[in-house]
C-alpha cells in the first residue's frame, strides 16, 4: 500500500532515543506529512558540570545567568536541528520550532499545535507501564489538555510490531460515544487508505449508539483487571490478531488526576499497550490548569 499523507504534524523532540525513534515510526505511518519539530526548553538548561564551567568563566551572577541563557538557546537550536535532520532522513520535509518555558512542556506543545494549525501531535514514550508510568509526563499532559489528536509512540517496538507499520490496519476502540466517533473521524482523515477494525469490548452492556460496519465484539480481558486496563488489554489482543499498525481511542476529557486514578481506557491504553496509540480528544479548545507557571 502506498499512502501519502498531507497532514500537518507537530513532533515533540527532546534529543532522546525514544523521541528519535518516534520520528521514524511516525514517518512510516504518515509518509509525506508536513512536519514541524518542536524543542521546548526550560532554564536553567545546562547540566551541573557545564554550569560549573560557566561559573568559573564569568565575573558575576548576572554574567553567569546570561551565559546559561545563551548556552540553553544554542543547545535547544542544536537539538531541534538534529530532529529536523532525522525527519529528513525518513522522508519528511521539516522545520524547527524552539520555545522557552518555565514548565509544562506538554501544555506548551498543545499551544504550539494550535498556533501552527497542526492536525496531529506526535510524541515518543519510554513505554513505562503500571507503577513505572510517570504521572504528569509530557505525553500524559499533552493527551489530557491538547485540543488536537496526539499519537504516542512507545520505545522500543518489537520487530513484529514494526513490520506492521507500513500496511497494517488501525484498531479503533468503539463504544458508540461521541469520543469514539471523534476518534473514527480522525482516523479516516489521518489514515484514509488504511483499513479500520472497530472493536467493542463488552462489559455487561452494548455500545451507546448503533453498531458500525465491521464491528468486532469481544469480552474484556481478565475480569480481575479494572475497567480501563481490561479494555486496553482486549484492544491489544485484537491489534495483535489483526496485525494492526496502531490503536486509536477517544478521550472523554476528564481531569488528569481522575483519568489516571480511575484508569480510563485512553490512559490505560497509553500505559499498558506497546504499540503506537492515537488519542483523540472530544472537547473544545485546550483548558490550561491554573497551577502551571508562565514565563
Amino acid at each position: 500500500m502506498t499512502e501519502v499523507s498531507g497532514s500537518k504534524v507537530l513532533l515533540g523532540y527532546d534529543g532522546s532515543l525514544p523521541a528519535g525513534a518516534a520520528i521514524e515510526v511516525a514517518a512510516r505511518l504518515l509518509p509525506g506529512a508536513r512536519a514541524s519539530v518542536a524543542y521546548v526548553w526550560a532554564p536553567p538548561f545546562a547540566s551541573e558540570p557545564l554550569r560549573r564551567r560557566l561559573w568559573h568563566g564569568t565575573s558575576g551572577i548576572n554574567e553567569f545567568v546570561a551565559a546559561i541563557e545563551h548556552q540553553g538557546e544554542a543547545e535547544a537550536k542544536r537539538l531541534a536541528d538534529m530532529g529536523v535532520s532525522l525527519a529528513g532522513a525518513h522522508g519528511w520535509q521539516a522545520q524547527a520550532l524552539i520555545r522557552r518555558t518555565y514548565g509544562g512542556e506538554g501544555l506548551q506543545l498543545g499551544e504550539i499545535a494550535e498556533e501552527i494549525g497542526a492536525d496531529l501531535i506526535v510524541l515518543g514514550s519510554r513505554g513505562l507501564g503500571g507503577a513505572r508510568a510517570v504521572l504528569g509526563s509530557v505525553s500524559d499532559v499533552a493527551v489530557h489538555y491538547a485540543s488536537r489528536p496526539v499519537l504516542v509512540i512507545p520505545h522500543p517496538l518489537l520487530e513484529t510490531e514494526r513490520a506492521m507499520l507500513d500496511t497494517g490496519p488501525v484498531v479503533l476502540g468503539w463504544d458508540g460515544s461521541a469520543g469514539a466517533e471523534a476518534a473514527r473521524r480522525s482516523v479516516s482523515e489521518l489514515f484514509p487508505q488504511r483499513t479500520v477494525v472497530p472493536v467493542f469490548v463488552e462489559d455487561g452492556g452494548g455500545p451507546e449508539g448503533p453498531d458500525i460496519t465491521g464491528l468486532i465484539k469481544m469480552p474484556r480481558a481478565d475480569g480481575h483487571l479494572e475497567h480501563g486496563r481490561g479494555t486496553a488489554a482486549a484492544l491489544a489482543d485484537q491489534a495483535r490478531a489483526s496485525r494492526a499498525a496502531l490503536i486509536a481511542v477517544g478521550s472523554r476529557g476528564r481531569s488528569a488526576v481522575r483519568e489516571i486514578l480511575l484508569g480510563s481506557v485512553a490512559m490505560a491504553t497509553l500505559h499498558h499497550v506497546f504499540r503506537p496509540v492515537l488519542v483523540v480528544p472530544h472537547r473544545g479548545p485546550m483548558a490550561l490548569p491554573t497551577q502551571v507557571l508562565r514565563p
